[in-house]
This record gives C-alpha cells, structure tokens and sequence, in this order.
C-alpha cells in the first residue's frame, strides 16, 4: 500500500507519541517498600497495554492532521467473458414502440425496453468489462471500460433520453472500437450494436471501417430491433429494390459479414425476441480476459481519527476502572515506594 500525506511537516509533532513512555496519568499509591509489592504479570501487561494505547492514540491524532491518503494504482485484475462495448442508437424513432407508433398506456419504447434487456445482461456477467457508448448525429462515448457495473447500469439508464433524427452509425462503430485497447492481443472484444436501422455506411467509411476492426479483433453482434411494418434485414429485394437506401439494414447485415471478425445478426419484432437474442449473446462471450484498472486516491483521515478513538476509549475505560488501594491516614504517611 502506497501512503502520502498532504502536510508532512505535522508529522514532526509524532515525539509527542513517547511522552506516555516517560509520564504517567494514573493515580499514585505509596507504599512502604517496592520489595512488599508482588510480581504480577497481569498488572504489568495492562500498564503497557495502556501505555502502548496513549501512544497509538496520540500518534494516530496527529496522523489524521497531516492529512494521511493512499496514493492511486493501477491494477491488474481477471475475469471471465469479453470486453464488451454496448453501442446503442440515439435516433428519434428509438423512442417509438416496436409498433413503430409512441408509446401509450404501459407500452415500452424500443429505447425501454432495450434498457431493461440489457441491464439484466450486465447483471450476469459479473466479470466482464463494459462500456457504453451512443450514436445518433454525433458519437457519444458514454462510459469507458469498466468493472464498476452500477456505473454501467447508470449509463444504460441513460440511454432512453430523446434522441436526434439521424442515424450516423459509421461513427458510433469507429468510437465503439476506439475503446478498445489494440496492444493486448491476449484481449477478446466485442462490440453489441443494437440499432432500429436505417442507417447507410458510404463506401469509403467501409473500407475505414474493415481496416478498424482487424486491427482491433473485435465480434460484432448487430442487434436488429425491427419495427413493424418496415423492411428486415433478411427479406429478399423486390424489383428495383436491392439497393442501400431501400433496404439499408439488408445491406448493413451484407457489409457486416465482409469485416473478417466473428460476426452474428439478430433480427428482433417485440422485447421477448430481444431477451432471447441477447441470451444467446451471453453464452457466446466467455473467455478469461485480463485489464488494467486505475483505483483513485483514498482519503485515510476519518480512518486515523476512528483508530485514535478506539485507543482512547481503552485509556477512558482503564481511567474509571483504576483503584485506590491505600486509602486515608495510611497513604498519606506512607512513603513513596511505588507506583501502580
């Protein structure tokens, strides 16, 4: 453990830690001659537990005021599963039903339910390392990778806010990728894009694109949430129809399966389509992944203040528990032998 303090120069009042090594505060009893007073152990092992609690207490208090904390670290944990970026569509109509209509009554919105999903999908991968990003105009880095869950949870919560109209997917995949590390090829990552489609990849942000996840080794699991009504991504072109503006999640289901990564698709029409599918997403991502994760300075002055009290209360109790054993006219004649 790394430990600092914020003023170092406090810690020269610490000499005021021996001066229960050379005074005492208990009461003294005279007695006649030390050579009348018997050997006892268990006395001596209490005045040097008190002695020994004065000093800690003293030292302790004047630990707390020169501001004690311990220093940050980066730590190297393990875990089971993937790296995995949650990229999630921001666009407007995201906030539709899978009816493709507003949502009424207790209608959930694409948006909703995908949240609901996929905070249950976090919670059973205890292990894994998240991170959460977002795309509708612009690419949102929401979260970075992290253990923290309930961080991740917070950020999936926040994904059901109104989105934009447009749907920039080319950039939401390029900053799901910039997430990860491309020096740790020990590293498995994947990237869940659930999206309600419509969106078109020009051809040059493709090639882009293909270079971007070969370097980076990362699966991709296209969550498809159809809305009903519209084309899907596995339907067949009608006449004059096979082109990327008519059928765009065709065609994006078609450029995803030339990246050269582990890819799968998943076409879902109603929140129970989507559990099933982030289901088996859960089965597929298990491998032993290592990362690196920075802890922040911890503030170890409430810690030094509640140890100081603790050694404080054995000097209070040993104070009202102490005893006179020669009371009267004979301790006031007796001379002064010993103290206990």
């Amino acid at each position: 453990m790394n430990l600092a303090v914020d003023r170092p120069w406090v810690l020269l009042a610490l000499v005021l830690a021996m001066l229960p090594l050379m005074f005492s505060a208990h009461r003294e009893t005279r007695v006649g001659s030390v050579s009348v007073v018997p050997a006892d152990p268990l006395s001596t092992l209490i005045a040097w537990t008190l002695r020994g609690s004065a000093v800690a207490a003293i030292a302790l208090v004047v630990a707390a005021l020169a501001g004690p904390y311990r220093v940050g670290q980066i730590v190297s944990r393990a875990g089971e599963g993937a790296q995995v970026v949650i990229l999630l569509d921001r666009s407007g109509s995201m906030n539709d039903t899978f009816a493709g209509r507003t949502p009424a009554g207790g209608e959930e919105s694409k948006a909703l339910a995908t949240k609901r999903l996929l905070r249950d999908f976090v919670g059973r991968r205890p292990h894994d390392l998240f991170g959460v990003a977002a795309f509708s105009t612009s690419p949102m880095l929401v979260l970075p990778p992290t253990d923290h869950h309930d961080a991740v949870r917070a950020a999936i919560d926040a994904s059901d806010r109104p989105g934009l109209d447009f749907t920039n997917m080319a950039r939401g995949l390029g900053m799901a990728l910039s997430m990860f590390a491309a020096d740790h090829p020990d590293e498995h990552h994947a990237i869940l894009l659930v999206s309600d489609g419509g969106a078109v990849i020009e051809t040059h942000l493709q090639d882009q694109l293909r270079a971007e996840f070969r370097k980076f080794k990362a699966d991709l699991f296209f969550l498809f949430l159809r809305t009903a009504g519209s084309r899907g991504m596995f339907d067949k072109p009608g006449p004059g129809e096979d082109t990327p503006r008519a059928m765009p999640e065709r065609f994006l289901n078609l450029f995803f399966q030339t990246l050269g990564v582990p890819y799968r698709a998943f076409q879902a029409e109603n929140p129970d389509q989507v559990a099933d599918a982030i289901d088996q997403i859960d089965e597929l991502e298990r491998f032993p992944i290592t990362y690196v994760e920075r802890l922040p300075r911890r503030d170890l002055t409430g810690l030094a203040y509640a140890l100081a009290c603790v050694f404080t209360v054995v000097l209070v109790a040993g104070k009202l528990l102490e005893v006179r054993l020669v009371t009267g006219a004979g301790a006031a004649k007796a001379p002064v032998g010993a103290t206990a």
